[in-house]
């Protein structure tokens, strides 16, 4: 039985003329290595990407973007209501490079970035003058923090502190279960745990009173999929936006339980959702509760049916805590760097 890649590469090699074998260094902008301190893990980031991004910033305006920007976007900035001139033509294409830049870095794991990228993303159709100074300031902030990875961390998480919340849920849905696949392989390997983090910002756009989606969904500990969306419709309340994030989250938890399946993975128990809106999760959570707000009824029984067919568990941590924050709102450093900071792998600023 062959043990490793390089007992793999060695027998094929045998046979065929193998190109680019051996471990991963670099792939569509994506730098892969294994560090050793101070973890020992396998990380995947953007910093050649980046400084080639910055290379053409230089060779498109003759200079290199602001230095020492903290941030993305000022965390009081409200892009919509700028009324600066709008670009013209040249300066339109030169706005869609710039964008499709960012959100390839995004794509790439640039994690912090992808709430402000999102927000200027909505202008692509007309941007203003002052729209392309705020797509050069985030350019800026990735001059300062290059050196930005996601930590492929296989180990399972520990969720025992949490309380069971095993509530009888008959009298609301019935003898309500997961739906499994009636073709999917039988599961091999290590289980994995799926575990996401929900938010939303109420009011995040002043023009059309849009609140903002942001999900960050890991694997083990590991993020693999990140979510920054305005929602499809305007809410009043926290309570409303929040659980219309909370739905979202739902169904994507349960559209990677059934990929994972369909692929040969076994999933470990129910996902784990945080969110930091405690009323949202206690109505979630708890089968005599009504709701009071009719218009999030579709997103109440999604989330709450999932929790009957322990699909999930939803529990609540401090807003301080929960890393989907960087994904709704423009956080100043000393908030977006505690979230951050434990879950991606930064070697160092670099400038």
């Amino acid at each position: 039985m062959l043990r490793n890649n390089k007992e793999i590469i060695n027998v094929l090699s045998k046979e065929y003329t193998l190109k680019g074998a051996g471990f991963p260094k670099y792939y569509l902008g994506a730098d892969m290595k294994k560090v050793e301190k101070p973890e020992n893990v396998f990380i995947m980031g953007s910093a050649t990407f980046i400084n080639c991004c910055l290379t053409v910033y230089e060779q498109l305006f003759g200079e290199q973007p602001k230095k020492n920007v903290t941030a993305p976007l000022d965390p009081k900035d409200h892009p919509e209501l700028n009324k600066t001139e709008f670009l013209d033509n040249v300066g339109m294409h030169l706005y869609w490079k710039l964008l499709g830049m960012l959100q390839w870095a995004v794509t790439l794991g640039r994690i912090g970035i992808m709430c402000a990228v999102m927000t200027m993303g909505g202008f692509r159709c007309q941007p203003r003058i002052g729209h392309m100074d705020r797509l050069k300031r985030i350019f800026g902030f990735l001059r300062n923090y290059k050196s930005c990875s996601i930590k492929f961390r296989t180990e399972m998480p520990d969720y025992s502190a949490y309380p069971a919340n095993d509530f009888n849920w008959s009298y609301v849905y019935g003898d309500i279960q997961e739906e499994l696949p009636h073709n999917m392989p039988k599961a091999k390997g290590s289980p994995v745990k799926i575990t996401m983090f929900a938010d939303a910002n109420l009011y995040h756009d002043k023009v059309t009173g849009r609140s903002v989606t942001g999900l960050i969904l890991m694997l083990n500990k590991t993020p693999i999929d990140w979510f920054s969306k305005k929602q499809g419709c305007a809410e009043t309340i926290t309570y409303g936006s929040e659980f219309v994030a909370a739905r979202i989250a739902t169904d994507k938890i349960i559209e990677m339980r059934y990929m994972l399946r369909m692929l040969g993975v076994p999933v470990e128990g129910p996902s784990i959702m945080f969110g930091d809106n405690l009323a949202v999760i206690n109505s979630a959570s708890i089968p005599n509760d009504t709701l009071k707000k009719r218009h999030n009824a579709l997103s109440y029984h999604r989330v709450r049916e999932a929790i009957a067919a322990k699909v999930l568990k939803f529990y609540h941590i401090d807003g301080t805590q929960n890393p989907a924050d960087v994904l709704t709102k423009f956080l100043p450093s000393a908030k977006w760097w505690p979230l951050m900071k434990p879950m991606l792998h930064w070697p160092k600023m670099q400038g």
